[in-house]
């Protein structure tokens, strides 16, 4: 069976996605919920959405594979497709070196980890990777449906598109904040990701690859970073920068709320999308 995510996602984190939020979002038009931040094998939140929602897919963005052991989530995804079918998507990522101390080889323990979800069978058009750089790229595309990258922009978009080729899942993600005072939305946006995530080793590499500098990179973000990676302003605005990512070869734009309410955010940028 194949899955639809849909052209609009909301990317939640846990303490965010509940089963009220999960249907007003289905209601607005979003294709996929995806949970955020190495959900736990089990995907017991997963399931509770999909039990609140009828056409919604949620997704995992991404269940990581140094914490969350392969066989367990197999069985997650047995559980879950058996019950929903055709409407769970299961990303996977490798995490990040100054967050795990085994953290080692990402590329090997990566296609390892796909080597272990799929001989558990999980098929292979129901896993998305992480993907930011050439060779991961390479991996989703001939060893998954596709990708769901975050800290990117449209050229990362384009330049992804090109790698995977056509029939594959390009499902990056944007961060969005509904302020229209820039130095508020930029000091909004530094205090917490993607200001904060910019010292990660695999998202500071791929902004480099994009042609952002140290001095880009240095603190916080400068401006013309921070301006790449957060779409700001009135939600007509934000809904121009967020569909750059679909002319640019996305098959879905998944938005990152940055604000005090997530979900007016969301529902917000879903009505200016239409």
């Amino acid at each position: 069976m194949t899955i639809d995510p849909g052209t609009l996602g909301a990317h939640l984190r846990e303490h965010q996605a509940s089963p009220a939020a999960a249907r007003e979002l289905e209601r607005a038009g979003y294709g996929t919920l995806w949970l955020d931040a190495s959900p736990p094998a089990e995907l017991a939140q997963a399931e509770e959405l999909l039990d609140a929602t009828t056409r919604l897919v949620v997704g995992t963005s991404v269940v990581n594979a140094w914490t969350a052991e392969a066989a367990a989530v197999a069985r997650s995804y047995h559980r879950i497709e058996a019950k929903h079918p055709g409407r769970f998507l299961l990303g996977a990522g490798i995490g990040h070196r100054e967050v795990h101390t085994e953290y080692a080889s990402p590329y090997d323990r990566l296609t390892s980890y796909v080597d272990d979800l799929t001989a558990a069978g999980v098929p292979a058009g129901r896993i998305v990777l992480a993907a930011l750089g050439p060779r991961m790229l390479r991996l989703a595309r001939d060893r998954t449906a596709g990708t769901v990258p975050c800290l990117v922009t449209p050229e990362h978009t384009r330049r992804a598109r090109a790698v995977l080729g056509p029939g594959k899942l390009l499902l990056p993600g944007h961060f969005a904040l509904l302020e229209t005072d820039v130095e508020r939305a930029r000091a909004l946006a530094r205090s917490q990701p993607p200001g904060t995530a910019l010292g990660v080793t695999n998202y500071a590499a791929n902004l480099r690859r994009l042609g952002f500098t140290d001095d880009d990179l240095a603190g916080s973000g400068s401006d013309r970073l921070i301006d790449a990676l957060v779409a700001h302003g009135e939600p007509g605005t934000v809904a121009k920068e967020l569909r750059s990512h679909l002319e640019a070869g996305a098959d879905q734009v998944g938005v990152y709320p940055i604000g005090d309410d997530p979900i007016a955010t969301l529902l917000a940028i879903a009505e200016a999308l239409r």
